[in-house]
Parts: C-alpha cells; structure tokens; sequence
C-alpha cells in the first residue's frame, strides 16, 4: 500500500476532500510548480535559440528540426534504461542533480563555436535524463499531498507545463531579438539553474522508495537491470499495461488537428489567424476541461468517467469530413479537448495500480511513452496528409481513436476485474 509523511490535516482525521485550492495551498508543491515553469521555460526558449542557431549556421532545415526532435527522442531511452534511479535515491536530491546537470549540459551548448554534433549530442543526453526528473516529480507528489490529492496535483502540473511552453516560444522569440544566441542558451540554463535551487531549498527530505540495501547498489548494471525489470513487469501487469495504453494512445491520435494546423486552415478557407485559432483550441479545451472534472466531479466519479471522458476527445472530431467553416473547426477542437478531463481519472488509477517501490520507474515509463507516441502521431498525420485531404485525416484519427478508446475500455474492464487488490498483477 503507498505511504507518505502525514501533512498536519491528515494526522488531525481531516475528512476534507482534496481541491485545486487545498493542493495549492500546500507550500512545498507550489515550490514544485514554480520550478516547472521555470524549467519549461528555460527548455524551450533553448531549444528555439537552438534550433535559430543551427539554421543559421547550417541553412539546413533538417538539422534545425531536430533541434526538437533530439529533445523527445531519447525520452524512450532514457525511461527504459534509467527510471530505476527514481526509486533508488531520495526524490528532493535526485531532482536537484537532473536539473543541474541539465542546466550545465545547456550553459555547455553556448560554447563559441561548438560543433553542430556536439550541440545535438548535449541536448539527446537532456532529453534522455528527463524522464528521469519528471518521474521522479511525479512519484513524489503522494508523498507531498497525500495520495488522494496526487491526480489534482499532476492536473495542475500538466496545465501549467503547457502554459509556460506557449509562453517559453514567445519569452525564446523575444530573447534571440535582444541578445546573441549564446546569452539566449545561459538565460535558458539560468532558469534551469534557478529551478534546482529552489527544489533543493523548499523540498522536504524524503528517504527512496526501494529498501536501504537495494537503493544502496547504484552500480550500472543493478540501474539498467532493475530499470528493464520495471519496464517488463509494467507491461506484463494486464491492468497497468492498459492504463499506459489509455495515457498513450489517445493523443496520438488527437495531435492530427494540431499537426496539420497550417494545411487544415488553408483547405477549410482560413488564413494565418485561423491556423493560430486552431493551434490554441484544444489547449483551451484541455484546460477547461481538466478544471472542470477536477472541480466539480468527486474523485470516485472521476475514475468511472475515465473512458467516456476520452470518448468526447474524438466524438467531435469525425465531422471533419464534413470541411466545417473555420469557425465550427476551433469549436469542434475545443469540445475535444474537454475531453481530456479523462486524464484525472486515469492518473488516480495508475497511482493505485502501481506498486510502491515501482512507483518512480512506471511514472517515467508513462512520462516518456506520452512524449514518443505524440511525436510518431505528429509524423504519421504529415504523412497521410501528403496523399489525403487534411480534413479527412483529422476525420480519419477520430474514427480510430474511438475505436482504441472502445478497444482499451473492454480491456480495462476485462483487467480491472482480474486484478488483485493493493496493486498490478
């Protein structure tokens, strides 16, 4: 059964539910949402300099597209080979380290004159140790507001993440017009910087999740061994597999519209402003949404309206075949994107299901399987897009999202019912 230290309302039998309110009210997680933000911004302002940088210098729009690439990819990697470290070493250190090494691996890209390889090496080695950062963050949230508030804090989490990554495109655009690219690279290292001071300053000291003598050898091969264990029994565990599947799939599929906003606009008779509408609509959507379940649905009605919930994220999005005035378009995307309220639900669900000392590697796992499968479903939705109308493969993923989403409920109710109490089989 998950444990965490006590905060003074639980020890006093306080039978309050928990509330965006009440999580924002716990001062350690607040000092954990202001290092996200810094941290998103100070990543993404990077990787706009970045990705300026090197097609200035290279005049190859490849290379600079892998300025983003190289961030996500190796997220994969580094969840398969070194989640186990998650549940090795306390998560206030552990956090601490990620994002400093992250901050010096970034003060290393401003280098004068560093090799584009060498620029694309340091920010593949980022990304492979953030899922390390963000599993470790996410695993520690029970531990700082008590395992009932853990969906409402990731909740709150998530929605600030997206809002600092629009605004950290426009604070990188702003940076690169008032100063060299290299100052841009140590404001972005900077934040991070600042970001692991203020982990290390106002978290609390926590031990690791896995026994003494077993967090104690953190020699390579235990790391990598104990990190392919933890990927090999999440996947074999018939009800933690379709949980990951349930926080994976969906939005892959959904990224159509997102990923062909400029050609959708243009078929559908839009301009630019109609290319940035739709852009901005389903995150509006997200967020209304996620306030909305977190708000007003009570924890239990949450997790049973997880699957209809992720059924109104591709309800509207068939009548895309019907080539809707631009108008319907961003309204049908928002109605999308309340949908992703199921996301409440489904993380109260995957913390149930998961195994204390488990807990760091499988939320890695989750982390980073989100970030690889919203990337292949960018790429598979340009790609059918170059033989189909774009408003027919946003129709398309719709379709097949409902299917997955029907698919993955059957499995959920098949494996929900075959599981043991107290965690995955």
């Amino acid at each position: 059964m998950t444990t965490h230290l006590p905060l003074p309302e639980d020890r006093a039998g306080d039978p309050a539910p928990w509330t965006y309110r009440r999580v924002l009210a716990v001062g350690e997680f607040r000092v954990l949402l202001a290092a996200e933000i810094l941290a998103v911004l100070g990543l993404v302002a990077a990787q706009v300099t970045l990705s300026v940088l090197i097609y200035q210098r290279t005049g190859s729009p490849l290379l600079s597209a892998l300025t983003f690439t190289l961030g996500f990819v190796p997220h994969l990697l580094g969840a398969v080979l070194l989640s186990s470290v998650t549940d090795r070493f306390p998560a206030r250190g552990l956090l601490v380290v990620t994002q400093g090494v992250s901050a010096g691996l970034m003060a290393a890209m401003a280098l004068p004159g560093a090799p584009i390889p060498v620029l694309l090496g340091l920010l593949a080695i980022s990304g492979a140790i953030a899922p390390v950062y963000q599993g470790a963050r996410a695993a520690s949230l029970p531990d700082i507001l008590a395992p009932a508030g853990f969906a409402l804090g990731r909740s709150l989490l998530r929605m600030a993440g997206q809002t600092a990554q629009i605004t950290g495109f426009a604070f990188g655009g702003a940076l690169l017009l008032a100063v060299p690219p290299g100052i841009a690279l140590l404001t972005g290292a900077g934040a991070l910087a600042l970001s692991a001071l203020l982990l290390g300053a106002g978290m609390r000291g926590r031990p690791a999740r896995l026994a003494a003598e077993r967090s104690a050898a953190a020699a390579p091969a235990a790391v990598l061994r104990d990190s392919l264990a933890g990927v090999r029994d999440a996947m074999a565990a018939p009800l933690l597999r379709t949980l990951l599947l349930l926080g994976w799939l969906p939005p892959a599929f959904a990224v159509a519209a997102e990923a062909l906003a400029a050609p959708l606009a243009d078929r559908l008779g839009g301009g630019s402003l109609t290319v940035g509408l739709l852009l901005a609509a389903a995150p509006v959507g997200i967020v209304a949404g996620e306030l909305a379940v977190g708000s007003l649905l009570p924890p239990e009605r949450r997790q049973r309206w997880t699957v209809g919930l992720a059924v109104l994220v591709f309800a509207p999005l068939p009548l895309f075949a019907l080539a809707p005035a631009p108008a319907a378009a961003v309204a049908l995307l928002v109605v999308s994107g309340l949908g992703y309220g199921y996301t409440l639900g489904l993380d109260q669900r995957l913390l149930d299901a998961v195994p204390e000392e488990a807990r760091g590697r499988v939320l890695s796992l989750a982390s980073a399987g989100l970030m690889v499968v919203q990337g292949l479903g960018f790429a598979a939705a340009g790609a059918v897009a170059e033989a189909v109308a774009p408003q027919l493969v946003v129709a398309s993923a719709g379709a097949a999202g409902l299917a997955v989403v029907g698919w993955l409920g059957a499995a959920l109710r098949r494996s929900g019912r075959s599981a043991p109490p107290g965690g995955a089989s």
